[in-house]
């Protein structure tokens, strides 16, 4: 079983991948697929998180970075962590994952628009594809309060040196 086999698994671009839950098994094979890191959103109290899965990955040689991520109360503080980590590992392979893909998905939908891989209708595309905010108010306040931070009104698209940006950030 690999990392493609998790739960809501997405694969944003060659080096970026998403999901929900993971196992212990797809965990520990990350280095043998190529990864170099593993950004856990999900917080180690869930009754479903992975027992000791900082030491798995970590185990391997790959880079652990743990953001918990309140789901009924998401931080921009949260956010910020996570775009930290992003931009600390651009050009590594990473799989980014939390309990359904929802924090995740969210986060980098947040992430791509502010760095202008994507268009606002992409980054919406990117949760609608796994989920719907609108049923959780907590979510779709805190997106939208984020927005309100990244887009200036009346902007749908995001330019790069002149250029609309790749999709997604895939540098296409």
């Amino acid at each position: 079983m690999t990392i493609e086999d998790s739960y809501n698994f997405r694969r944003i671009h060659e080096r970026l991948t998403t999901s929900g839950l993971v196992s212990a098994e797809q965990l520990a094979d990350l280095r043998r697929q190529d990864y170099d890191a593993v950004i856990n959103l999900l917080p180690e109290t869930h009754e479903r998180a992975v027992a000791d899965e900082a030491a798995i990955v970590r185990g391997q040689g790959l880079d652990y970075v743990y953001i918990p991520v309140d789901f009924e109360a998401p931080t921009h503080e949260d956010l910020e962590a996570f775009a930290h980590a992003m931009t600390g590992r651009a050009g590594q392979k990473v799989h980014v994952h939390c309990a359904a893909n929802y924090r995740v998905s969210a986060f980098y939908s947040l992430y791509a628009l502010r760095n202008g891989l994507c268009t606002e209708d992409e980054a919406d595309q990117l949760v609608r594809d796994v989920w719907n905010p609108a049923e959780f108010p907590a979510w779709s306040a805190f997106i939208a309060d984020e927005r309100t931070r990244t887009i200036r009104p009346g902007d749908t698209t995001i330019e790069e040196g002149g250029a609309r940006a790749g999709p997604l950030g895939s540098g296409d």
